[in-house]
Order: C-alpha cells, then structure tokens, then sequence
C-alpha cells in the first residue's frame, strides 16, 4: 500500500506551485502543520472546506479489561483527536462527483 510522506507533501509544493526553493516549501508545509497543531493543542476545532474536521474530543477516565487476563484496569481520561471527512472528500473517496 502506497502512502504520503512529509517529504512527498514538500515535494509536491516545491513542484505544483513554484517560485519556491525545496528549502522554502519544505518551510511552508512545517509552518502548516506547526500551526494545526498548536490550534489541536490548545483543544481548538480545525475545519478545511473541501476537506473535513479536526475534533480533539475529552475521553473520561473508564474502567477496562487486559484482554490477555481478564484483569481489570483503569484507562486514564486523556484528549483524543478525530477526524470527520467533508461530503465532497466522501464523494471523491467513492467516485463520485465532487458536488
């Protein structure tokens, strides 16, 4: 299974808009990503049109089972990031019409 490294994303900056070095892109994609994840952090929703939502979601501390023992354990509370796709991504990820 093919997947997209940092790397690749810089790659196709520096290729698809131009007018930038590789070291400039490769600045641009980390500026990028520093700021979603200073927006995650501070527990903030990210939305890209087009493209979908970032959600950091609060999970309660819950009582679970080590599922080699049976032995019960505390799951600690703890922040959990989700991410829900835009209906044109759901229409482009099953072939149809971006609408």
């Amino acid at each position: 299974m093919a997947r997209m490294t940092k790397a690749d994303i810089i790659e196709a900056v520096y290729e698809k808009v131009g007018g930038f070095s590789k070291k400039e892109a490769a600045e641009i994609v980390e500026s990028v990503f520093n700021q979603i994840k200073e927006t995650l952090e501070r527990g903030e929703k990210i939305k890209i049109s087009g493209f979908g939502n970032f959600i950091v979601r609060e999970k309660k501390a819950r009582i679970g089972r080590n599922p080699q023992t049976g032995e019960e354990i505390t799951i600690s509370a703890r922040r959990v990031l989700t991410f829900k796709p835009s209906q044109v991504l759901k229409n482009i990820l099953n072939g149809q019409p971006a609408v």
